[in-house]
């Protein structure tokens, strides 16, 4: 393993910054951010879609883990589209997909053609993740990169976080379909716009897509995902016991990761698993994949799932009540990577996640008559704790790769936070539904207690993780660029 403290990225201190620099990554932020968005735009409707579609809480929760899901399917691929096509030709693509997958949503007559609109809208938005962090990493300097990752930080998780407050607005005054016609002109001014700017000089080379590890991706994180999610459906009453898709899922992973690590050794693998090779990647990334499980499943599925059913709050409620932690999450971004330009990961990463394991017990504390403020303080923290982390953990992944791994960096970051998101969502929803004193497994008081203390549980290990991060004062790009100074 190579310790990236003492790693040479010589070729990414030599980059400079690009005149049109700002203007790309300004389109592919706003880009982003209308995509991300829609992952838990559909949250606090959860409710709704189970009376209107005719479907159980457990499968109506599949709108917005199979869109994670799908995401984690497709983004490995990505890596290999970078190479292969111009970041202009990724982009199109990208946003034609989302904008056709939001139109289809919008139709659907029913749940079955909703989840196939989703699907296609997670094809577009599990793309255009990679292309952003790969563009700002060769764009970008090192010594700039954690302030400007912190604008992404308002896409990646700021997006999700305020998705629910604009879904219950949305909620409150018009039909579900309307969350999807309202994104539906931005979606498409975004690729009008992008056609025009989008111009990012590019060296493209002509890399074989390996057919067998895509679908072993897919079979992999699919089985086990599906597996988890259908533990609490049906009353625990199924054609196919559960265990069987997680085994096979399983199974397909080791396959899959077994032939990259065979595919890689002549520069063929569909997914690079090189960036394991570095030890502060790793730990980056284990941080991440539990900052994401919390953040998706505690913030965006379990707290709307308690205001709604216990406290008994309106959708529009809901959505204002989570919005101060949103924009709490969103402020903290630029300052928290300037902060990370000047002192590094460990300082921002130990408080933070001492502030979400501490949130995330605090969640499990509360009850029936809770007052709405105390549980909105709480969600502050969270967001807080979570804002502390995320810029930090994401540069400090890619910033101790070498350059011509960034685009399988990414990817494998990229991936590993959708899987961790939709894993959360799986677990907390079947816990709450196992623990739930109602038959039916419709979550209640007991069944959401009883999932906050296993998001606290996730959290306190978070905290032990956290104390693993490095303990130099700067990020490994910008002291190897001293060293080269030197």
């Amino acid at each position: 393993m190579i310790d990236s403290a003492s790693t040479a990225t010589a070729d990414s201190d030599r980059d400079t910054t690009p005149p049109q620099a700002p203007v790309l990554i300004g389109v592919l932020v706003a880009s982003a951010f209308v995509m991300i968005l829609n992952e838990t735009i559909l949250s606090v409707a959860l409710r709704d879609l189970t009376v209107d579609l005719g479907v159980s809480t457990a499968t109506v929760q599949w709108l917005t883990s199979g869109f994670l899901l799908t995401m984690a399917v497709v983004i490995p691929i990505t890596g290999f589209l970078l190479e292969r096509f111009t970041p202009r030709q990724v982009f199109l693509a990208s946003l034609t997909l989302f904008s056709a997958g939001t139109l289809i949503s919008a139709l659907a007559p029913g749940f079955v053609v909703l989840l196939a609109g989703r699907v296609v809208q997670a094809c577009g938005t599990a793309v255009m993740i990679p292309l952003l962090m790969t563009s700002v990493m060769r764009l970008v300097p090192p010594e700039k990169r954690g302030a400007t990752m912190g604008t992404i930080t308002i896409v990646i998780a700021v997006a999700p976080a305020v998705g629910p407050t604009i879904g219950g607005a949305v909620l409150a005054f018009l039909g579900w379909r309307w969350m999807f016609w309202i994104v539906l002109p931005l979606a498409v001014l975004a690729l009008a716009i992008g056609a025009v700017l989008m111009r990012l000089a590019s060296d493209t080379r002509s890399v074989p897509l390996d057919l067998v590890s895509v679908p072993l991706s897919a079979v992999g994180f699919g089985g086990v995902l599906y597996g988890l999610s259908a533990i609490g459906e049906s009353g625990g009453q199924h054609q196919v016991a559960p265990w069987v898709p997680i085994v096979i899922g399983v199974a397909s992973l080791g396959a899959f990761v077994a032939r990259q690590l065979r595919l890689q050794r002549y520069d063929r693998a569909l997914l690079d698993l090189r960036p394991f090779t570095y030890r502060d990647f790793i730990v980056a990334l284990v941080l991440g994949a539990l900052l994401f499980m919390c953040l998706m499943g505690a913030g965006a599925i379990l707290l709307p799932l308690y205001l709604q059913t216990v406290l008994h709050a309106s959708t529009f409620v809901t959505g204002l009540a989570v919005l101060p932690g949103g924009l709490v999450l969103g402020l903290l971004g630029r300052p928290v990577g300037r902060l990370y330009d000047r002192f590094g990961a460990r300082p921002l990463v130990i408080p933070g996640a001492l502030a979400m394991a501490v949130s995330l017990w605090l969640f499990a504390a509360l009850g029936p008559g809770s007052p709405l403020a105390v549980v909105i303080g709480v969600h502050v923290l969270l967001m807080a704790g979570l804002g502390l982390m995320m810029t930090p953990l994401m540069t400090e992944s890619l910033s101790a790769l070498p350059n011509h791994l960034y685009s399988h960096g990414s990817a494998v970051l990229a991936t590993l936070q959708q899987v961790a998101g939709a894993f959360g969502i799986a677990v907390f929803v079947t816990v709450a539904s196992l623990a739930a004193a109602d038959p039916s497994g419709a979550p209640d008081s007991a069944g959401l207690r009883t999932a906050f203390v296993v998001a606290g549980g996730i959290g306190l290990l978070a905290f032990i993780a956290s104390l693993f991060v490095s303990r130099r004062s700067k990020p490994a790009a910008l002291l190897s660029a001293e060293v080269d100074v030197r």
